[in-house]
Formats: C-alpha cells, sequence, structure tokens
C-alpha cells in the first residue's frame, strides 16, 4: 500500500504525525506532499525537525494569495504528483486550503481521500475553514470522525458510509510530545517565565485580524490583561497590526511578542500556562487535553466539545466578558479547577493506529476505491 498524506501548516503536520508513526510502524512507507501552504520556516520546517518526522518527498511551495489563488495552486501542483506517484489514497486533515485542494485534486483523478477529523462544523459559512470541510467531506470516502456528535453532523449533510469514530489524533500528538517538551525545551526560563503565572494567546484568524476595528478590539482586550500575556505572533497578524497602526499598543510591560515557536516550545507554553486565550479551534483541543483552562475568542466553534466538557468558554472579542472571566479564573479557585479538570472529550491517544488499521483493512478487502453508481440500476 502507498499512502500519499498531503498537508501545508503547523496543525497539519502536528495533527497527522501519529498517522505518519502509525503507518511506519507497520512498515508502510507514505508519500508526505507539503504544499507549502505555512511558507514561513519557523511555521513549517521545525515542526517537522522537531518531530523527527520523515523527509518530504514533494515541497510544492504554493505560498500566500487569495483564497482561490492558493487554493488553485495547490489543486494544479498535486495533482502532477498525484498522476506521477499514483498512490492507493490521499490522506487529508482538518480544514486548510490544503485540505481542498487535496481533496478535489484526488477524487477527480478517482484516487480515494480519507478526511482526519471530519464532520466538525461551526455552522458559521462566513469562515473560508468552514467551506473548506464541508467540501472535502463530500469528497472522501473514507471519513474519520474525532466524535460521535461530528458523525452526526456527517449524517445530517447525508454522509452515512465509511465513517469512522476513531478519537483526535491532537490526543495522540500531545501525550506523545508533551514529555519531550517538559525535557527539552527551555521556553519557560528564556522569557524568564513562572509555571501557572502567565496567559497564553493566539490570534490569527481572518475573522479577528484582517478588520480594523476587530483588530483594535483584541489589542484593547490584551492590553488589558492583569496577568503577564505571552503571544507567539502569527505573521499575518503581525502584518495587520503594522498596516493599521496598532503595533505599538502592545508595547507594555507585561506583555511579550515572540516569533512563531517551535511545537516542543509552544507546547510547553500551553502545558504551563494559567489561562489560554486563543481564536485556534486545534489549541482549543490542546487545552483541555493538557487542562489548562481556555477562553475562545470567537462567537462559535467547530470544538463545541470542549464547551461542553467545560473546559472551553466562547467570550468572542468583547472586553467585558473577557475580562470577566479571567478575573474569575484568578480569584475562585473552585471555577478553575472545574474548568481544569473537564474530562477530555477527544478520545484515549490511540486515534492514529486506528486510521492505519482501518485504511490498510479496507485495501485489503480491495474497498478502498471512489465508489460509482449505475444510473440505470438506480430506476429498477
Amino acid at each position: 500500500m502507498r499512502p500519499a498524506i498531503i498537508f501545508g501548516t503547523r496543525p497539519e503536520i502536528i495533527k497527522l504525525s501519529p498517522v505518519i508513526r502509525g503507518f511506519l510502524e507497520k512498515n508502510v512507507e507514505p508519500l508526505l506532499i507539503h504544499t507549502g501552504q505555512h511558507y514561513d520556516y519557523e511555521m513549517s520546517k521545525i515542526f517537522l525537525e522537531e518531530l523527527e518526522l520523515p523527509e518530504i518527498d514533494y515541497h510544492l511551495e504554493v505560498g500566500s494569495g487569495t483564497q482561490a489563488e492558493q487554493t488553485g495552486i495547490a489543486m494544479i501542483k498535486i495533482e502532477k504528483v498525484l498522476m506521477e506517484e499514483k498512490p492507493d489514497v490521499s490522506i487529508v486533515q482538518g480544514d486548510t486550503n490544503t485540505v481542498l485542494a487535496g481533496a478535489l485534486a484526488s477524487v477527480k483523478l478517482l484516487i480515494p481521500v480519507a478526511h482526519v477529523e471530519a464532520g466538525l462544523r461551526s455552522f458559521d459559512r462566513t469562515m473560508p475553514e468552514e467551506i473548506n470541510r464541508i467540501l472535502a467531506d463530500h469528497a472522501s470516502e473514507v471519513l474519520f470522525a474525532p466524535t460521535e456528535e461530528a458523525k452526526k453532523n456527517l449524517e445530517k449533510e447525508g454522509i452515512v458510509e465509511n465513517v469512522y469514530v476513531v478519537g483526535n489524533t491532537i490526543v495522540d500528538a500531545v501525550l506523545q510530545n508533551s514529555e519531550i517538551a517538559e525535557r527539552k525545551s527551555k521556553i519557560l526560563k528564556e522569557l524568564g517565565l513562572k509555571e501557572k503565572e502567565y496567559i497564553l494567546v493566539t490570534a490569527h484568524r481572518k475573522e479577528n485580524v484582517d478588520y480594523r476595528e476587530k483588530l483594535e478590539k483584541l489589542v484593547d482586550i490584551l492590553t488589558s490583561l492583569p496577568l503577564t500575556v505571552v503571544y507567539p505572533m502569527h505573521p499575518r497578524t503581525k502584518k495587520r497590526l503594522e498596516e493599521f497602526g496598532l503595533i505599538n499598543k502592545l508595547n507594555k510591560e507585561n506583555i511579550i511578542i515572540t516569533k512563531p515557536l517551535g511545537y516542543l516550545d509552544f507546547l510547553k507554553l500551553e502545558k504551563n500556562a494559567k489561562i489560554i486565550m486563543t481564536d485556534s479551534g486545534g489549541i482549543q483541543e490542546e487545552a483541555i487535553i493538557l487542562g489548562v483552562p481556555c477562553l475562545t475568542l470567537r462567537y462559535n466553534t467547530e470544538r463545541p466539545e470542549t464547551v461542553k466538557a467545560g473546559g472551553n468558554i466562547l467570550v468572542g472579542l468583547e472586553k467585558e466578558r473577557v475580562l470577566y472571566y479571567v478575573t474569575k479564573l484568578l480569584e475562585d479557585e473552585e471555577f478553575y479547577e472545574k474548568m481544569a479538570s473537564a474530562k477530555n472529550p477527544f478520545g484515549d491517544g490511540n486515534a492514529g493506529k486506528r486510521i492505519v488499521e482501518i485504511l490498510l483493512e479496507l485495501k485489503a478487502k480491495g474497498k478502498l476505491k471512489v465508489r460509482s453508481s449505475n444510473f440505470l440500476n438506480s430506476l429498477e
């Protein structure tokens, strides 16, 4: 069997790493295709090196651009690789432009698509990620849902065949790497931080940083927080802050801005933070796995399980709401412990192994292929 694993961003690399390792344990060498959607060295190559993954077979260097440009260029380049390599299955993960490009390029070549983290829905079609995940699900032959709720979302859209609830590979990745991070990372010492005495912040989504009014709200929130703030800043956010003339407002003694960090450093910051504030879906998951209360800087989430479990609260960009929960977490020990001890809803850390075993079994039974139907037969 020759699986192609297609990815292009930091979260995809992290979440697919247990799948890559799972194939290697079965003596199957996957074809690794990196679109280069995150083209910055710190946001891509460092993660691959830290996770000790095999060398990339193809780096497509798609880079930045509009939604259509990035997706279209990725499709063109992915198609050429797939036509040459002819893999048995294309594996994509999540909701990026790379996922949509990989799914469409593959299924049009009659290469079955396996979508890891299928069935997630924010029910907000203004988000490009929502469109990507919906279309990828409908282009896929094998769908690996992380939870029963994700499976139900697929059922509501008429997707009922080859759907498997396997847990989320982020649990695998966090459990495999958090101990390594604790041993190897020196980031707390480098930044002069103490455990549980800072708030870790990430914010990079289009809906939060591409509009001046919303970015001003974010800056106002960050400059009002009563604890040390650590903010590894995405290049997109930095660019917008500079464009809107807001970057200097973050020059405060209690705000530490860093460049994008390697995975192990970031994982250690997550594990030892008092509170995590983010607009990232993946970090909402990592926070509850690590037992750190999370305040999500959005008004909806495709990870509602984290909210239902009690480890995550949607606060949007409402300053009063954010400060209310930050204060409550800092002053109310019982409330803090309740959030910190929320049960992880994403599985036992064996999702990667399950995914590999299912794909190998489907291949062995001759069921790993794009399904076709006979219209005439359907009329009988």
